[in-house]
């Protein structure tokens, strides 16, 4: 809790993190993605209490830039595969050090960000690498709410929870 009260930026690796880490062709061969619209709310709900949000994905799909889009989400860089040079970039656009921002990854590819970032979140149908360099595992898996689940986390140690649930509940 002590580190995801410091968390002012929130970065997602989005195959196997914000999807399910399916990868879904239709007829034609165009790809297709699967997000779960909790993991969505949660992310707007982070970024209605100034958490900023950034997404770095190593494929490079259609899809996902219009998820990414309609989120509202400004911090992309798709088709990525080493991510900590983007990383950096984001927190420096973000203007949080790298101690004060979190990154949510499920492969080797998110181990040299996660290795950096302040937070180190990871989902628990990750690789085995990858959950033991986590500070944090989500309880859901990939692309089921693990990213609302993480937003959770951070907006409770950040002392925000209770006044967003009222905000929405009443």
């Amino acid at each position: 809790m002590e580190r995801a009260s410091r968390i002012r930026l929130l970065v997602l690796d989005v195959d196997g993190v914000l999807t399910d880490g399916g990868l879904y062709y239709d007829a034609d061969g165009m790809a297709m993605k699967r997000f779960n619209v909790q993991d969505g709310f949660g992310i707007k709900l982070a970024q209605s209490v100034g958490l900023e949000v950034g997404v770095i994905t190593g494929l490079d799909q259609p899809p996902v830039a219009s998820r990414i889009k309609e989120l509202g989400i400004v911090h992309y860089y798709p088709g990525n595969h080493d991510k900590l040079p983007h990383f950096l970039e984001i927190c420096e656009k973000a203007g949080v050090e790298a101690s004060e921002a979190a990154f949510m990854g499920d492969d080797w590819i998110d181990l040299s960000v996660m290795r950096e970032a302040g937070l180190a979140m990871s989902v628990p149908n990750a690789l085995p690498e990858v959950i033991e360099a986590a500070h944090w595992v989500s309880s859901r898996p990939g692309g089921h709410g693990a990213v609302r689940e993480a937003v959770a986390l951070i907006m409770r140690a950040r002392g925000l929870e209770d006044g967003a649930l009222k905000q929405w509940a009443g």
